[in-house]
């Protein structure tokens, strides 16, 4: 016979007396699962992890281009702060194509010596965040000097590639020997960081008169391992930047230049691009310098290590 015929009173107390016998009953048995609960609850939280890692790939896989590039390589700004004239510098304003034919902007500011430069310059910003590094590269050095902007990049058009670094490179360096004020048998590549990656590939197809590289890493598939230790990116990186593969096909004069507090670029890259590399070559050491700081930190030894070896090249003969 149910409760339902009972006073209401006695089927509350009933109910009451029934929970409290369970909960008595319960408490051992709740401790014993307790433990079994957490441990499936850590299972669950290592299951989610390893999901969450999977999809992760997956999405590489399937939208590697825009995820890594976007994310991980290019980060153009389009506003320029600035020009060399804030900075007291006469300079003049270019506009040159790739060699696809998308239009490229730069500055060139004419020198006091032979040696042009061709600043190459890193992943981030553009050419009005070197400004203060252009008026004391031109001061110190007196090479004439253009820096110019990527597609994507500061005024020139388009949109930022490894394949389009490649190209942009290119039609500066065709721009240069164009010119009639300056020598085109001794123009200086000059790579800072992805930069770097952007004038090896340049030189494998246009020896330079000397290449400079600064906080140069091997390729960009070591770079995402570093960024991401704990997940398989480096294959699924499609933009190479493969320096390490092709430094062995250049026989130009190189210095490399790294800074050995660089947490963007770990000094370990710089060797080991370095090593690679074919004689002649000088690595020097920028003590105390992070990634975005090597010619404020290096003062007065790293712009004599700049001059040692553009001096260089000239006792060589070329």
């Amino acid at each position: 016979m149910g409760d339902r015929n009972l006073p209401a009173a006695e089927r509350i107390s009933r109910r009451l007396d029934g929970a409290a016998k369970v909960t008595a009953d319960g408490e051992a048995k709740g401790q014993r699962m307790g433990t079994r609960h957490r441990s499936r609850q850590a299972a669950v939280a290592r299951a989610g992890m390893y999901l969450l890692a999977l999809l992760l790939v997956i999405a590489l896989l399937t939208q590697r281009d825009t995820v890594i590039e976007r994310n991980f390589i290019f980060f153009p700004e389009r506003e320029l702060l600035g020009t060399p004239a804030d900075f007291g510098l006469a300079f003049e304003e270019v506009s040159f194509p790739a060699t696809d034919g998308v239009k490229l902007h730069g500055w060139f500011v004419l020198g006091t010596g032979e040696v042009t430069w061709l600043w190459l310059h890193g992943n981030a910003g553009n050419i009005s965040h070197r400004l203060e590094n252009l008026l004391i590269l031109h001061r110190r050095l007196g090479v004439n000097i253009l820096l110019f902007d990527y597609r994507g990049y500061g005024h020139s058009e388009g949109q930022p590639s490894e394949q389009g670094t490649y190209l942009d490179a290119e039609g500066a360096f065709d721009y240069l020997r164009s010119r009639q004020d300056i020598d085109p048998a001794k123009i200086v590549l000059f790579g800072r960081s992805l930069g770097a990656s952007v004038a090896v590939d340049l030189a494998t197809r246009y020896p330079p008169y000397g290449l400079i590289l600064e906080s140069p890493f091997t390729s960009m598939a070591d770079m995402a391992k570093r960024a991401f230790p704990f997940l398989p990116v480096g294959f699924l990186v499609r933009t190479k930047y493969n320096s390490l593969a092709k430094v062995k096909e250049i026989h130009t004069p190189m210095l490399v230049l790294h800074g050995d507090q660089d947490d963007t670029v770990p000094l370990e890259l710089g060797t080991n691009l370095f090593e690679a590399a074919n004689q002649p070559k000088t690595f020097y050491t920028i003590t105390g310098a992070g990634h975005n700081d090597t010619y404020v930190v290096g003062g007065e030894p790293y712009f004599a290590a700049l001059e040692q070896f553009l001096e260089s090249l000239q006792l060589d003969g070329r």
